[in-house]
């Protein structure tokens, strides 16, 4: 995974007023964490930011003025109609380091004949893996699968160096049989009038 650089601004002033002067001013606040050090409250450009985060669990080198910090955002908060973000946190990192992050699942393949139907209990799986190795996604053949198979977490190839981060026999994807509807009884006519 490609870091990606952005250049962030020590902020001063909290609270409500200071975040929406921030915001107006096209910048995000944002809050670092991490190895056991103060939390550095920093604004960063909104359109660079967005972007940014448009990658699952972005490997983000941010420069604080003069100095590097390597994060993965943690928490991200967005304005619940328009989408635009409000507030950022993110987790120090260091090369070596192992951090849990959710990883998407993206499914192949096309289920056996018949009416069957593919639930998907986890969207992202947990996994384990190296801070500058973050995998983008795992992927899980769901080919000739009938109803009653299902998917379990063991059961998907992961990427080198990751592992998992939840039990091993957790369900990600179950098959399931279609349920048709049962035609409705010439009685039950008389009844919708």
């Amino acid at each position: 995974m490609a870091e990606v650089k952005l250049d962030a601004k020590i902020r001063t002033d909290f609270g409500k007023g200071a975040a929406r002067s921030l915001r107006r001013e096209d910048m995000v606040p944002a809050v670092i964490y991490g190895h056991g050090a103060e939390p550095k409250h920093i604004a960063i450009h909104n359109h660079a930011l967005m972007m940014a985060l448009k990658t699952p669990n972005a490997l983000i080198r941010l420069d604080v003025d003069g100095t590097s910090e390597l994060v993965i955002p943690k928490a991200v908060q967005r304005e619940a109609i328009r989408g635009f973000l409000v507030h950022v946190d993110f987790l120090a990192v260091k090369k070596g380091e192992k951090v849990t992050v959710e990883v998407p699942i993206h499914v192949e393949g096309d289920l056996a004949p018949g009416a069957n139907l593919l639930e998907h209990l986890l969207n992202t799986l947990p996994l384990e893996a190296e801070a500058t190795h973050i995998p983008e996604s795992v992927t899980v053949s769901v080919a000739g699968l009938d109803a009653g198979d299902s998917v379990h977490a063991k059961d998907i190839t992961l990427p080198s160096g990751s592992a998992l981060a939840i039990d091993e026999e957790t369900v990600v994807l179950q098959v399931v049989a279609a349920q048709a509807e049962a035609p409705a009884a010439e009685g039950d006519e008389s009844a919708e009038g």
